[in-house]
């Protein structure tokens, strides 16, 4: 008899990820663990033509032997290139800021103690 071997598949299908804890034999393959899971079946959008896997965030073949308590990973399309996202965040956060008061804070006290008006309302 074949030794079993744990392992686990994941897809990320949005909301509601798909995890599988799954005991296979020695020398099984990505693609025939992805297929002994059933997810092919749960997730009909699943194409592993077109979708790459991978093993703890390295992309990996179909061909590739699983090891014990390895943890198969099928990704979804990026709807974004990441760097384009970075370069609109960083393009946000680099917006005018507004300018500081010149008057600092203890002139500005001392003048409302005297019932001066200040800040802008002041001119």
């Amino acid at each position: 008899m074949a030794e079993r071997i744990k392992i686990s598949l994941c897809y990320a299908s949005g909301p509601n990820p798909l995890l599988r804890a799954l005991e296979v034999d020695a020398g099984t393959t990505i693609g025939q663990a992805i297929e002994l899971s059933g997810m092919l079946q749960d997730a009909p959008e699943i194409n592993l033509v077109t979708m790459p896997v991978g093993i703890y965030g390295k992309k990996k073949t179909l061909d590739t032997v699983v090891q014990a308590r390895d943890r198969v990973e099928i990704y979804r399309p990026l709807i974004v290139d990441p760097k384009n996202a970075r370069r609109r965040r960083a393009k946000k956060d680099t917006a005018p800021v507004a300018p500081l008061p010149t008057t600092d804070a203890g002139e500005a006290l001392t003048q409302m103690a005297a019932g001066a008006a200040v800040g802008p309302e002041a001119k």
